[in-house]
């Protein structure tokens, strides 16, 4: 028998038993299929089934509403690093920077237009929150981290911004942790293998009306938020086994959540 242990790393994530039982079992025969998930075709009918219920059920859990679309992509959350500022910085945005990976958001932001740390808490190695700082009207975008794991610091509520103004969210380390109302919110991103599932998938949620920014003609077209919603996700073939994996977490959580009811 498996020694059984705990894990507290930030990420990867212990995963659920039961979902990497249902793995295990896929990876022998994908739903009947006779075909492993890691061979199956992302064009099938089973993997098309599968995508529609991952989505379905993060959408119940996270209570999104249907002005977000759920968006399944590869690269990591330090990937929508760029694809925030290629998407949606037209004149400037403002960062909080509250670690590693706000600073690391914010550079990105910089090679693609003007962004600035509107605060900044690396005065005492990013051990606070920063405070009494005002979120400016002329900006495209306030971008947040809501936790960092190195330095165990965590927003503890959702900002309110100006009009005009989208809160954009790295919700990569607490994300499922506890109730957030994403329609405060024009973008959250996490990659998965902190809270979600393994790494390799990060998922997106992003309002559809802030799909269609993107200047084609300017920058790759895998870095498209809209081309990838469009497409469901499969523009090209997508990180299928993490989806799978993301789906069966999803579901964990369905049932402890119906078994506390």
């Amino acid at each position: 028998e498996m020694k059984k242990v705990h894990v507290f790393n930030a990420g990867p994530c212990l995963l659920p038993q039961v979902a990497i039982d249902n793995a295990i079992e896929a990876l022998k025969d994908f739903k009947g299929t006779g075909v492993s998930v890691l061979s199956i075709s992302h064009r099938t009918k089973e993997w098309d089934a599968t995508m529609d219920e991952c989505r379905a059920l993060w959408r119940e859990l996270l209570n999104i509403p249907e002005t977000h679309e759920i968006v399944f992509l590869g690269g990591g959350a330090s990937l929508q690093f760029l694809y925030v500022a290629m998407n949606y910085l037209e004149k400037k945005a403002a960062y909080l920077e509250t670690g590693v990976w706000a600073k690391k958001a914010l550079k990105e932001a910089k090679g693609i237009g003007e962004a600035y740390a509107l605060a900044s808490s690396a005065d005492k190695n990013y051990s606070y929150i920063p405070k009494g700082y005002e979120i400016p009207t002329d900006i495209d975008y306030f971008h947040i981290t809501t936790n960092n794991t190195i330095y165990g610091t965590e927003y503890q509520y959702d900002p309110e911004t100006p009009a005009g103004v989208e809160l954009v969210a790295d919700m990569s380390s607490n994300i499922l942790s506890k109730p957030v109302d994403v329609s405060k919110y024009g973008v959250i991103y996490a990659g998965a293998q902190k809270n979600m599932g393994p790494a390799g998938v990060t998922v997106v949620i992003v309002r559809e009306d802030l799909l269609g920014n993107y200047p084609l003609e300017k920058y790759p077209v895998m870095l498209d938020w809209k081309t990838m919603a469009d497409k469901d996700s499969m523009y090209n073939t997508p990180p299928t086994y993490g989806i799978y994996v993301l789906g069966l977490v999803a579901k964990w959580v369905e049932d402890m959540e119906i078994g506390r009811a």
